[in-house]
């Protein structure tokens, strides 16, 4: 007999609202993201809102919350 998967219980996004260059903009993300880009923020010496507008600055197309992740997920990689 096979067993099926767990099954894992993902947390719900948390939205957080920002003022980018004047205007008001939220962004979800999972918690581990949060505390993620909440640590590249202090290694950085940057407040989180410093560092999401320098994200919003650099990214091309992509809504906010998919290029947050996109800096996490290269931020977090061997160089």
């Amino acid at each position: 007999m096979e067993l099926a998967p767990p099954i894992i219980a993902m947390p719900k996004p948390q939205k957080h609202s920002f003022n980018i260059s004047g205007h008001q903009t939220s962004i979800t993300l999972e918690i581990e993201f949060w505390q993620a880009l909440k640590a590249i923020a202090l290694a950085k010496s940057q407040s989180l809102s410093q560092l999401i507008m320098q994200i919003d600055a650099q990214r091309l197309d992509e809504n906010l919350s998919s290029a947050v992740r996109v800096y996490i997920l290269k931020y977090y990689q061997p160089s």
